[in-house]
């Protein structure tokens, strides 16, 4: 398995629309000023979080369960800042719609700049032939009210590329996130 450069990663997005929308350079300023980065790296790519957020509350005492998820858990919001409570989570998804090559497995590590602040970015792999908006977690670990910033960079995907080709694709045997878009909740 080898790790995908920037040069591959500008191919993949141009000639296969890997990634849409592509930055092909790293965007560090807007015109508001100085931003977290986001576009191609020397070996990834950094996404940007999109303006809907749903921030986890327990106001009618429920229990979380993957097997039966509410969405009465969560309060909705949309705009350029998302505040997560202390000990808590919000979800959101990339402004980026991926679609996974079958020789390619795509990992996602949150940016050292939320890390730094006890925010943590939690995605799970995105698997070959899989496409979709990018459901994103971020855990504020903190005692405090914690920061997110829409349509700035949140996390970085690398791209592994395999020596060779899957035997079963996320898209051969129908995985039930395929194709999502917007926040997506647990499904069982």
């Amino acid at each position: 398995m080898s790790i995908k450069s920037d040069k591959w990663i500008c191919r993949m997005a141009k000639d296969f629309k890997m990634i849409e929308p592509y930055e092909p350079r790293q965007i560090r300023h807007n015109d508001s000023g100085r931003i977290i980065s986001y576009g191609v790296s020397s070996y990834g790519y950094d996404v940007r979080c999109a303006n809907e957020f749903r921030v986890f509350t327990n106001i009618n005492s429920g229990v979380v369960d993957p097997k039966c998820f509410s969405k009465e858990s969560f309060v909705e919001i949309k705009g350029d800042v998302c505040i997560i409570p202390p000990n808590s989570f919000a979800l959101a998804h990339t402004v980026e719609y991926f679609r996974i090559p079958r020789n390619i497995l795509t990992i996602c590590l949150g940016k050292s700049t939320y890390a730094r602040c006890g925010i943590i970015v939690n995605v799970t792999p995105l698997e070959p032939e899989w496409e979709g908006q990018v459901t994103l977690e971020f855990s504020n670990t903190t005692p405090l009210p914690a920061k997110i910033y829409a349509n700035e960079g949140v996390a970085q995907m690398l791209f592994l590329e395999s020596d060779e080709i899957c035997q079963v694709s996320y898209r051969d045997r129908q995985g039930k996130y395929q194709g999502q878009k917007g926040v997506t909740l647990p499904v069982t």
